[in-house]
């Protein structure tokens, strides 16, 4: 039980531990205070970034972890992600930065599905490395993804894939052989294709929204806008028992409210946009009609103040004694050091405005991620503090700010239309999506010719028929055959794109001749050994099942040639008594015109004829009936997942969706 829950808690966790990394000859020592100075250091780097980012549950943080269980002291933290995976890829780019900012140090970083980094490149990593042989072999060093090789014929350098290496044994390989250990190109391009756009991305994901909310959380969020995470999730994963603390709102009454723009992260603002909530009366809250201009303004206001009644219901104000000055603080004066060694403050004079809102900015990031742990208060106690320490309220003021505040960002990438999910499929499927469109161009190109240079050039209408031509059908049968030409073993098949080796191919002289050796010549006697376990019961049904066999064979031998022809007199059998059965109905005929014609034409005087005579078998249009076959079951589908779909996609083969309501209602 405690394993379970010790797996349960670290869902959406994501763990990275930063190891030093000593040059060959080096008597560096890994000592707390070494590793403890580099750690602000760290922060003080990455501080300009960590700042405006917004959390949805837990801030990157750092510190010393000492030797244990065989793992070097390093410098770790792990970090809670819950439903916003756009943090564990920000951490995986901050690591990036920091291994290239000092490269001494190699990151390792992973989560509860393991090297989640493999899983981005999992199209282009070499065959031997799999979950079962990938501990302890990936890291990020100097800005670049590494990975432990396996010892071949043109580099001994590596470890073997049958030994787990030890982070000591794995930290000393890439000080030696960092070249060596560097990924391939196609992999390092495909982890940094997931990390395009930061830090720039960092506002990308983040949406301005005008809301409706009491004065306190107001001048709240003014100073800390990174509280508004904790007070979404509080709204969002509430429970009848926290909404009793919402019937009275002590610590923001409602009627208080003010317009002032809020920060979110796009995934907080979709969890407070999509839920369906209505204020108890009791509440104070109204909301005005759907057709109200400021509607929206005023329900995720409401929502908002919800979550902070609830943050600030389940605790106390810690103390009503002010708190010690951070200049109290050993660590502040070296870490201020370090945030003017890298131009936090960007030559602004000390005293200004600006300078006093960078140092607060600090001062705020300082408390969550340096300080020590046990001085870090809750969301909840957080927000009663500053509203014990600021001033006291100026609605006046506060109203005043209302006409200067800034332009919301639109909500229309809520809106997710068929197109944008097929684009957003096609580019993370990467190399997928281009195998299917060269599947389609060629099998194209294979029945209809090269197109005209002169048709290239026309507008956008035309752009649009070869988007639609694209999807052919002929590239769905070709992409089957294709798939099951791949190599299969007990791991699983081969997709097209990932197979190596030459496509499958048949002949049937090299068929008849293997037949010829395996049925022509003399059965081998077998060994006598082979048989000392059996039981004297079995041995005398043998030799009465070896008499029945002997008698109809006869002394004569069979060749490879009579037992094709058998084989194929067996199959004429079966046909014939399969077209007695409607089975064949329900398969496509290459040439049903012609067979319809001949039955046609019979007299029925001839019937009877007929009926002893061997029936022509008509030969199956085998594409035609897989394409039928597949098409009605994506249909069947309606849109949702299915193995049609499944199948169609690992393969690189994209289909529009199905808008004849005529096939719709016939499935």
């Amino acid at each position: 039980m405690d394993t379970l829950q010790s797996r349960l808690a670290q869902e959406d966790v994501v763990q990275y531990k930063l190891f030093l990394i000593q040059p060959v000859g080096s008597t560096l020592q890994h000592s707390e205070d070494h590793l403890s100075g580099l750690t602000e250091e760290i922060l003080a780097k990455v501080a300009p970034l960590l700042m405006q980012y917004i959390w949805q549950c837990q801030a990157f943080n750092l510190k010393y972890n000492p030797e244990k269980g065989g793992v070097p002291a390093h410098i770790g933290g792990s970090t809670y992600f819950g439903d916003n995976v756009d943090d564990e890829w920000f951490i995986v780019y901050l690591l990036k930065q920091i291994t290239e900012a000092f490269p001494e140090l190699a990151a390792r970083v992973e989560d509860n599905d393991g090297e989640f980094l493999l899983i981005e490149a999992a199209d282009y990593l070499p065959k031997w490395l799999n979950p079962d042989t990938s501990e302890n072999r990936v890291f990020l060093y100097r800005g670049e993804l590494h990975i432990l090789p396996c010892p071949s014929h043109s580099s001994p350098v590596g470890i073997s894939k049958e030994v787990v290496p030890s982070v000591a044994q794995a930290v000393v390989l890439l000080a030696t052989h960092p070249e060596a250990c560097k990924a391939s190109p196609k992999i390092c391009s495909a982890l940094n294709t997931r990390l395009k756009g930061y830090p720039g991305k960092i506002r990308a994901n983040q949406h301005q929204a005008h809301c409706f909310v009491p004065a306190g959380i107001a001048v709240v969020l003014a100073q800390r806008p990174d509280l508004v995470a904790p007070a979404v999730s509080a709204f969002y994963l509430r429970d009848p028992v926290d909404l009793q603390a919402c019937r009275s709102f002590k610590s923001f009454p409602p009627d208080s409210r003010v317009l002032t723009s809020v920060t979110f992260t796009r995934c907080l603002y979709a969890q407070l946009q999509q839920q369906q909530f209505s204020p108890d009366r009791r509440s104070g809250f109204t909301l005005p009609p759907r057709s109200h201009p400021q509607y929206k303004a005023h329900e995720l206001g409401m929502k908002l103040a919800h979550g902070f009644e609830i943050l600030c219901s389940k605790c106390h104000l810690p103390s009503s004694e002010p708190n010690a000055p951070m200049s109290c603080n050993p660590q502040w004066k070296g870490f201020m050091d370090s945030l003017k060694r890298n131009g936090y403050f960007r030559g602004e004079l000390e005293g200004s405005a600006n300078h006093r809102h960078l140092t607060r900015s600090a001062e705020n990031f300082f408390k969550q991620s340096v300080a020590s742990k046990s001085s870090i208060l809750s969301p909840g106690e957080e927000v009663l503090q500053l509203l014990h320490t600021c001033t006291p309220l100026n609605l006046e003021e506060l109203k005043k700010q209302e006409s200067q505040l800034p332009q919301e960002d639109s909500d229309s990438w809520l809106d997710i239309t068929a197109q944008d999910l097929e684009r957003m499929l096609q580019e993370r499927s990467g190399g997928r999506a281009d195998v299917g469109r060269r599947n389609a161009t060629s099998a194209k190109h294979h029945v209809q010719g090269v197109d005209n240079v002169e048709e290239r050039k026309k507008g956008m209408e035309d752009d649009k028929e070869k988007e639609e031509a694209g999807y052919s059908l002929v590239a769905v049968s070709q992409g089957m055959k294709n798939f099951l030409n791949a190599v299969s073993s007990h791991e699983g098949a081969e997709l097209p794109w990932t197979s190596t080796s030459q496509p499958f191919s048949f002949d049937p002289d090299s068929l008849t001749s293997a037949l010829d050796r395996l049925l022509g010549r003399k059965e081998e006697e077998l060994d006598s050994d082979d048989l000392d376990d059996d039981d004297d019961d079995d041995d005398a049904d043998e030799d009465e099942e070896e008499e029945k066999e002997e008698q109809p064979s006869g002394p004569a031998e069979m060749s490879g040639t009579e037992a094709l022809d058998s084989l194929r007199t067996y199959m004429d059998q079966m046909d014939q008594e399969l077209m007695g059965t409607n089975i064949g109905q329900s398969f496509s005929l290459s040439n049903p015109n012609k067979a319809s014609s001949e039955s046609s034409s019979i007299h029925p005087s001839d019937s009877l004829q007929e009926e002893g005579e061997a029936e022509e078998i008509q030969p199956l249009d085998v594409d035609l009936n897989l394409v039928t076959n597949l098409l009605e079951s994506l249909s069947s589908q309606d849109g949702l997942a299915g193995p049609a779909s499944s199948l169609l996609q690992s393969l690189g083969i994209h289909l529009p969706p199905n808008s004849d309501p005529v096939i719709k209602e016939t499935m």
